[in-house]
């Protein structure tokens, strides 16, 4: 068995772009979230309604989640009784493309699925 090496490490390299928007895209539902938001603001019986087979207390998760990465926000609306209406920040408009991007290629790996 080879001895293990000791090596010294340095300062840990910069958090890569890549991975750091995966993270914030790549939950089982933001990328949904991010794709109904961008038709326009929504309200969160809206986005439950919308994104089938979440959960409120997961899509609270999420939504949390995404408003700390700066990709939305939230507003609460002064109504009685208050109602909140959550809507993609400018950060999150320019994941639109990526978004739909990642749709295009949905689509076409559908196709050859069923062929």
């Amino acid at each position: 068995m080879l001895p293990r090496r000791k090596n010294k490490v340095n300062l840990p390299p910069e958090e890569c772009p890549l991975h750091r928007c995966l993270g914030v895209i790549g939950g089982r539902w933001a990328p949904a979230i991010i794709w109904y938001l961008s038709q326009g603001p929504r309200r969160f019986s809206e986005l439950k309604d919308d994104i089938q087979g979440v959960s409120a207390k997961v899509l609270t998760t999420r939504l949390k989640k995404l408003e700390a990465d700066g990709v939305v926000n939230r507003e609460v609306m002064p109504t009685s009784p208050p109602s909140v209406e959550y809507s993609l920040t400018k950060l999150g408009l320019e994941l639109k493309p990526a978004i739909e991007a990642i749709v295009a290629v949905g689509h076409k790996l559908k196709e050859i699925n069923k062929q």
